[in-house]
């Protein structure tokens, strides 16, 4: 069955994928031209974006068990296309922030980032995201090694977790979506581990083979 289903998933998948990162941005400018996000526009905006955010990178996060269940090594490259993804709905949601909240106030916007925890917690995410996103090429990886390209693209997991926080604390009474969303990055967390490859181990000398009598032995 995984075997009839891969050749029609490589060809439709980035589509597809392109579609979800994109139609629900068109569909947030229209609503805010249109009038059609609430009484607080702008916070219904931040909102929307923060979430597609989180939904990417758990996306991503949730590429390397299904390689590992299905073997299907292309995926890595869907997977760094979900990581860019997230990353820049993230810098969407901080741009929301920044331009249409804010208006470049950049004193009150730093004020804001050092009095509310939420906020300084969100400015993390976002900054730890920054070398995730500039080092997800395959050059990225040959120039500082897989095993310290592993080491600095283990941040996705703080990254995740900050993301939970932000988006706990932002909403202070109804908790249900941000506890939601931290209990798919822990099952995540748990499917990384569980499915992780084996390390090295030592080799030991296989024991000679059983000779086999002859005919007539």
């Amino acid at each position: 069955m995984l075997a009839r289903a891969e050749a029609p998933l490589r060809r439709l998948i980035r589509p597809a994928l392109w579609l979800l990162v994109v139609v629900p941005a068109i569909v947030l400018v229209a609503q805010l031209l249109l009038n059609q996000l609430g009484a607080e526009p702008i916070e219904s905006l931040e909102h929307a974006s923060g979430e597609w955010a989180l939904r990417l990178l758990a996306a991503s996060l949730a590429v390397t068990p299904l390689m590992r269940l299905t073997g299907w090594g292309w995926l890595v490259a869907q997977r760094r296309f979900l990581g860019l993804a997230a990353f820049f709905w993230a810098m969407g949601h901080l741009s929301v922030y920044i331009v249409l909240d804010q208006f470049f106030d950049w004193p009150e916007i730093v004020k804001d980032v050092l009095k509310h925890l939420y906020i300084t917690v969100g400015m993390l995410a976002f900054v730890l995201m920054i070398p995730l996103a500039l080092t997800s090429t395959k050059s990225s990886i040959r120039r500082l090694g897989g095993q310290r390209w592993n080491q600095l693209h283990r941040l996705v997991y703080v990254t995740a977790v900050a993301g939970c926080v932000h988006y706990l604390w932002a909403v202070k009474k109804d908790i249900a979506e941000p506890l939601l969303y931290a209990a798919v990055f822990v099952v995540l967390f748990v499917l990384r581990l569980v499915l992780r490859k084996p390390g090295p181990r030592t080799s030991r000398p296989l024991p000679p083979p059983t000779p086999v009598p002859s005919p007539g032995s």
